[in-house]
């Protein structure tokens, strides 16, 4: 195993046993003091590299963003999120016309239906800016990265990380928080991931218990320290140290606005959050299309051994054949 992957599996290590040992504070604190950092680091480096978008879309993205913050509808808010995906989706990824009339097509239609099933807005909305960006999008770059750099070290971490959140989910920690602060702030702030989750699997109502809020806390925290350990592989902290101060200021300042005021501070760091969330969709997309198909050139790759001793046996009788006749 590389240093690299041993200090990737002990952050992971680290992410995942806090998570059991206060898991309504580290995910309070992961997300106040990690999160704006990560926000403004990762901004930087996708303006860096225009966003992975041919044309000029990371505006309206952004425009998205900071308009559904201030959105209360779930159902509206879960709209704005899906434009901002399918329109992400359309930009970065349709490789021709044709691929882009049959996206919007198949788009539109999963739209309708959404919009037919009342819930069904709301529960994307809701999910898509927290579980599936955070772990979902999450595992695809692990894939893609393990598969690129064919690592099976890579690969394995996949599974510790996929390990930890099952491990999470059969044997939970106690619900007990060390500050009741926490426990009642995270309760504020994240009640509507365990509503979404209860309406995706028709189970009712899911409370923000120990089992639910060490996952978001295991998965939130991993993901913040993830990207900052990427720092020498995507060089996202190579900028100008002018950057660097903005960076810096809006980061503290974020976090600081939390601490004086925590009802402002977390309208801040959501505004904040669903920016830098919608202005990744176009990455997100990519490396999801990319590894689809990994997959498919690794799965059609099983049947060229079987096939190839074949073929090799057929040419040798057809370039034998004439020489037969000749004779």
């Amino acid at each position: 195993m590389r240093r690299a992957d041993a200090v990737h599996l002990a952050v992971m290590l680290a992410a995942w046993g806090l998570a059991y040992v206060v898991p309504f504070e580290l995910l309070v604190l992961a997300y106040v003091m990690l999160g704006p950092l990560h926000y403004t680091t990762e901004i930087s480096w996708l303006h860096d590299r225009s966003y992975f978008l041919e044309h000029r879309g990371a505006l309206a993205l952004a425009a998205i963003g900071l308009g559904a913050a201030l959105i209360d509808n779930a159902s509206w808010f879960g709209f704005a999120m899906w434009s901002a995906l399918v329109i992400a989706a359309f930009l970065a990824a349709a490789r021709s016309a044709a691929q882009g009339v049959i996206f919007l097509v198949v788009a539109l239609g999963l739209t309708a239906l959404m919009y037919v099933r009342w819930p069904a807005l709301a529960i994307v909305g809701v999910l898509l800016t927290t579980v599936i960006h955070v772990s979902a999008f999450t595992l695809i770059f692990m894939g893609l990265g393990a598969w690129r750099a064919r690592s099976a070290a890579q690969g394995w971490l996949v599974v510790a990380y996929l390990a930890g959140i099952a491990v999470i989910l059969a044997a939970p920690p106690a619900a007990a928080t060390a500050t009741p602060l926490y426990g009642k702030i995270a309760q504020d702030y994240f009640h509507t991931v365990p509503l979404a989750l209860g309406a995706l699997f028709g189970v009712g109502e899911i409370h923000l218990d120990g089992r639910l809020t060490a996952f978001l806390a295991f998965i939130y925290t991993y993901h913040y320290l993830n990207w900052f350990i990427k720092a020498e592989v995507i060089r996202w902290a190579d900028i100008p140290p002018a950057r660097w101060l903005l960076v810096g200021a809006v980061s503290a300042a974020s976090t600081s606005l939390y601490f004086y005021d925590y009802a402002l501070g977390f309208s801040v760091l959501l505004a904040l959050s669903l920016v830098h969330v919608v202005l990744e969709f176009p990455l997100n997309t990519l490396a999801a299309r990319q590894l689809a198909e990994a997959i498919g050139t690794g799965a059609a790759q099983l049947f060229v051994p079987a096939a190839a001793p074949l073929r090799s046996h057929r040419s040798r009788n057809r370039a034998r054949a004439p020489r037969r006749r000749a004779r």
